[in-house]
C-alpha cells in the first residue's frame, strides 16, 4: 500500500483569534482598538459613557457646540503617524488650519497683549522687540528644545523601558550631560537663561500645565515644548477636537472593533493569573461577562488596580498612590455669548504676576483655590463658525485648580456647586477686564460648568485630576507607572496614567507603545508605517473611511 502524499499546500487550520477587552472608550482606548484590531485581535471597546472621547468630549446646546476638554492641537506628526499606521493620513481625516497668531498672552501689570506667532522666525522677532538681545538667546534655547524634542521621539515617547539598555543608544550618550542638567534643572530656572522679561518667562514656562505640573517643578527636560508652539506652530482641526475622536472612531471601527457605550466595568475576570474576561453591566443593569486574552484598560490606572482587581492583583497598593501626585484638576466654564469678544484669539492665556504664589497654591504643600488665577480662554468661534450662532461666542475658560473633590461639581445655568460657580464667576470678571467687554456677564447665553467633583465621577480621575499624574521628575519616562500588570498575564494599561504622559498626541503614543508591549518589541522609534498584521495577513483596506458622522454614538 502506497502512503498518501505530503501535502505541498499550506494547513487551512485556523489559527483561534485573539480577544482583546478594552475599557475605556477615550482617545487612547479607541486608538488602542485600532491597532489591536488592524493587529488581528477580535477588539471589544467597554465606554460607560453614552459618548465616545473621555476628557475630550463635546457638548451641546442652543446652537453651541464645546469641546469639553482638550482644546490644543499640538504634535501634529504624531496625529499623522498613528493615521498611517492604519493606511490613512491626518489630512484624509481631518481639515487641519494653521492658527496665527497662534495665540494671546496677557500678563498683570500690561496693559498690551503679546501675540505669538506661527513661525519660529517671527516670534525670534518678536521676543527681541521686546527685549533686545532675547532673540538671538532664543535661537539658542529653541534649538535646543528642536534637539531634545527630536531625541525624545527617538528614544523616549514609543518605547516601553522593558530594556533600558537601550537607551544607552550612541545619540543619547553623546548628550548626557545635557541631558543631565535638564533633569536636575527646573523649567522655570532654565527659562530664565533665556529671557529676563517677566511676560516673555511666563511663556516659557507656561507649558508646564500641559504636563500637569508647574515650572517649577518640571525638568527643564521640557523645554521641548516650546519647540512645538513657537517654533511648529498651533494647528486647529476644523469642527473642534470632537473631529480627532471621530476620525480615531471612524479607523478603529474600520478595523472591526466594537464599541459598546453605557458600558459600566465592574471586575476584570482573573483566574490562575491570567485575564479571562471583563465584567460590566449595561443601562438596564443586566450584568455581562465579555471573555477576553488580553484586557487593555485605558481607564485612570489608580481606580483601575483599586476597584477593578482584587487586592491579590494589584501592582501598586494604596501606599504607592499616597505618595504620588495625581496633577491638577480645573473648572470649567462654558459660555455660549451674544456679539463678538474682541479682545480675545482662539487660544488666550491670561496670567498673574506672581506665579510662585499661584503655582503655589495649585501645587505646593499647601493647596488651595488660587485667588486671583492664570487662566486660559479658547474661542473656537474666531477660528470655526460652525460652533456658534451666526453673531454669538463660543467661550470655553479654564481655570487650574488642586485635584481636590471637595470643591465640588458644576452645573447649568448657575446650578452648580458654590465653591465651583464663585471660581467660574471671579474667571468670567477676569476675561471681562482683560478682553475690554465690561457687560460680558450680561451678554452669556448658555453658561454650564465642570468641576474636580465632575472628573472624579464621570471619568473615575484620581482625585478629580483634569489630565492625570504629573509630570515631575519621578513621574517621568521609566519613571512613571509602567503599560502592563506585574501581577497579572495579559493586562496592560494605556492613557495618561501610563507611559508615556499626558495629552492627546501622548495618549495617541501609549496606543502604539501598548502594541510594542504585546509583541515584546523593546525598540525605542515608532513603527513602520503602515502596521503590518503579526499573523501576515494583508489587513483590511480600513482607515480611509470618508470624514463622515461616526456610527451612532448618543450625544452628550
Amino acid at each position: 500500500m502506497t502512503p498518501p502524499r505530503a501535502s505541498s499546500q499550506k494547513s487551512t487550520r485556523k489559527v483561534p483569534v485573539r480577544r482583546a477587552v478594552v475599557i475605556g472608550g477615550g482617545i487612547s482606548g479607541l486608538a488602542s482598538a485600532a491597532l489591536l484590531a488592524r493587529d488581528g485581535f477580535a477588539v471589544t471597546v467597554l465606554e460607560q459613557r453614552t459618548q465616545l472621547g473621555g476628557r475630550a468630549g463635546s457638548w451641546e446646546r442652543d446652537g453651541f457646540r464645546f469641546d469639553t476638554g482638550p482644546s490644543w492641537y499640538l504634535m501634529p506628526e504624531v496625529f499623522d503617524h498613528f493615521f498611517q499606521l492604519l493606511g490613512t493620513s491626518a489630512d484624509e481625516q481631518l481639515d487641519l488650519v494653521k492658527l496665527d497668531p497662534g495665540y494671546r498672552v496677557y500678563s498683570e501689570g500690561h496693559d498690551e497683549p503679546i501675540d505669538l506667532r506661527a513661525s519660529r522666525e517671527d516670534n525670534l522677532a518678536l521676543f527681541e522687540s521686546i527685549e533686545p538681545g532675547a532673540g538671538a538667546r532664543m535661537a539658542k534655547y529653541l534649538d535646543s528644545a528642536a534637539d531634545t524634542y527630536d531625541m525624545a521621539v527617538r528614544r523616549f515617547l514609543y518605547g516601553t523601558f522593558q530594556d533600558l539598555r537601550k537607551l544607552a543608544a550612541p545619540d543619547v550618550l553623546l548628550r548626557m550631560g545635557k541631558l543631565a542638567r535638564l533633569l536636575l534643572q527646573p523649567l522655570s530656572s532654565f527659562a530664565a537663561t533665556a529671557v529676563r522679561d517677566r511676560r516673555l518667562w511666563q511663556v516659557l514656562g507656561y507649558p508646564a500645565v500641559f504636563l500637569g505640573t508647574s515650572p517649577y517643578a518640571a525638568p527643564s527636560m521640557y523645554h521641548l515644548m516650546s519647540h512645538l508652539d513657537l517654533a511648529d506652530g498651533v494647528l486647529y482641526p476644523k469642527g473642534g477636537i470632537t473631529e480627532v475622536i471621530s476620525a480615531v472612531e471612524r479607523v478603529a471601527r474600520a478595523e472591526g472593533a466594537q464599541i459598546v457605550t453605557g458600558a459600566q466595568v465592574e471586575r476584570i475576570a482573573v483566574t490562575d493569573g491570567h485575564v479571562t474576561g471583563v465584567v460590566h453591566r449595561d443601562d438596564d443593569g443586566e450584568q455581562h461577562v465579555t471573555p477576553a486574552d488580553v484586557v487593555v484598560s485605558a481607564a485612570d490606572l489608580r481606580h483601575t488596580e483599586m476597584q477593578l482587581l482584587d487586592r491579590e492583583h494589584r501592582t501598586h497598593d494604596e501606599s504607592h498612590w499616597a505618595k504620588r501626585d495625581p496633577g491638577p484638576s480645573a473648572v470649567l466654564v462654558y459660555l455660549g455669548v451674544d456679539g463678538p469678544v474682541p479682545g480675545l484669539l482662539h487660544h488666550t492665556l491670561m496670567f498673574t504676576a506672581d506665579w510662585k504664589a499661584n503655582f503655589g497654591a495649585v501645587f505646593g504643600a499647601d493647596r488651595h483655590v488660587p485667588d486671583p488665577a492664570s487662566i486660559y480662554v479658547c474661542a473656537p468661534s474666531e477660528t470655526d463658525p460652525t460652533v456658534a450662532p451666526a453673531g454669538t461666542s463660543n467661550l470655553f475658560i479654564l481655570v487650574p485648580l488642586p485635584a481636590d473633590v471637595g470643591i465640588g461639581k458644576g452645573g447649568i445655568d448657575g446650578a452648580g456647586d458654590d465653591e465651583v460657580e464663585r471660581i467660574a464667576d471671579r474667571a468670567i470678571d477676569v476675561v471681562a477686564e482683560r478682553s475690554g467687554v465690561p457687560d460680558l456677564r450680561d451678554r452669556i447665553r448658555v453658561r454650564r460648568t465642570i468641576g474636580p467633583r465632575d472628573f472624579a465621577d464621570d471619568y473615575n480621575a484620581w482625585s478629580g485630576s483634569m489630565l492625570g499624574p504629573a509630570h515631575t521628575l519621578k513621574q517621568s519616562a521609566f519613571f512613571r507607572e509602567g503599560n502592563a500588570s506585574a501581577k497579572v498575564t495579559g493586562l496592560y494599561y494605556a492613557g495618561s496614567s501610563t507611559i508615556p504622559g499626558i495629552g492627546l498626541p501622548m495618549c495617541l503614543i501609549s496606543a502604539e507603545v501598548l502594541l510594542k508591549r504585546i509583541h515584546g518589541d523593546t525598540s525605542t522609534e515608532p513603527l513602520p508605517t503602515p502596521l503590518t498584521p503579526a499573523d501576515g495577513v494583508p489587513p483590511r483596506p480600513a482607515g480611509r473611511a470618508p470624514r463622515t458622522p461616526a456610527p451612532a454614538t448618543a450625544a452628550g
